[in-house]
């Protein structure tokens, strides 16, 4: 029986991070779902810190895979969606990380391994969005499901630290926050579709892709994954006590007449600093950078669930 038979069983693709420690026995959890569901054995592939997950899902494909799993954290969906965006193979979510902002924001139990297993394989399909998000210094393009920003946001991922993560999960991000509060705005210029929107000193530029972010902050209120849309908010305080009008205008949704909070929907933005600031994807710091464009492909990729 050859893999290409029509009575040949079909098989996952599983790429794991083994950084990422879980208390159950994840071969056994597939073995047992693949056994119910009539599937065959899985292909297990590791992710590393050089090659964080596009290789494995490219290999996964090399060999067939009906379905590829992201078994780990936001990072290691990004890094398989990449390869996925714009295929007909859909990606499974096994969600081991710190923040499993794309599970939780798809309405995952991110505690429920059973489910989320069974659900890859046997679940039902639906498509997101994708952001791809192009560099020029350095040249560069990546994806993204969730949010990227630069500046402040950027810095609180660069700045965490990992033994405090391990403890205490994303609670590890608001020591970072705090630690961070002070500091210089960069003057940005932001072209939204093709139109200059803002042109002045913020503290962070956030793009999203959806809602939530880490403990359940509704970052985006008007976000949605499968809108076509891409949700931008500029964050600049002013004076000492600026962040305050930050966190009312959040509770507010941007729409009062304070401008220490804007946001705005559209189809592309590009964002060009003063100087180079830090850069973030779904929570992974990338460096630093002062220019970007994002584009939204709408429905580009099927998730399993």
């Amino acid at each position: 029986m050859t893999a290409n038979s029509p009575t040949a069983l079909k098989r996952p693709a599983i790429i794991i991070n083994p950084a990422k420690p879980v208390d159950i026995d994840v071969r056994a959890l597939a073995a047992k779902h693949c056994s119910e569901n009539g599937w065959g054995d899985p292909i297990w592939l590791e992710t590393t810190k050089e090659d964080p997950g596009v290789g494995q899902a490219k290999e996964a494909l090399k060999q067939g895979a009906d379905v590829v799993i992201a078994a780990g954290g936001d990072g290691t969906v990004r890094c398989v969606a990449e390869v996925l965006s714009g295929g007909d193979v859909p990606m499974g979510l096994l969600p081991f990380g710190t923040g499993n902002l794309l599970a939780r924001n798809l309405g995952m139990d991110v505690t429920d391994f059973d489910g989320a297993m069974a659900g890859a394989l046997a679940g039902t399909e639906r498509t997101i969005d994708v952001v791809r998000a192009a560099r020029n210094d350095p040249d560069k393009e990546q994806v993204f499901l969730v949010m990227a920003g630069v500046g402040y946001d950027a810095t609180i991922m660069a700045d965490t630290n990992e033994d405090l993560k391990d403890k205490v999960g994303w609670l590890a991000y608001v020591d970072a926050g705090i630690r961070n509060l002070p500091g210089k705005p960069v003057k940005a210029t932001i072209v939204l579709d093709g139109k200059t929107v803002v042109h002045r000193g913020v503290r962070s530029v956030m793009v999203g892709n959806c809602g939530k972010v880490q403990g359940g902050l509704e970052i985006f209120p008007d976000a949605k994954m499968d809108d076509g849309l891409l949700d931008v908010a500029v964050l600049a305080p002013r004076g000492k006590f600026g962040w305050f009008s930050v966190v009312a205008g959040m509770i507010g949704k941007g729409r009062g007449k304070d401008t220490s909070v804007e946001y705005y929907q559209g189809k592309s933005v590009e964002i060009t600093l003063e100087h180079n600031d830090d850069y973030q994807l779904d929570g992974d710091h990338e460096g630093d950078g002062k220019h970007v464009l994002m584009t939204i492909e709408p429905g580009a990729l099927t998730i399993r669930m």
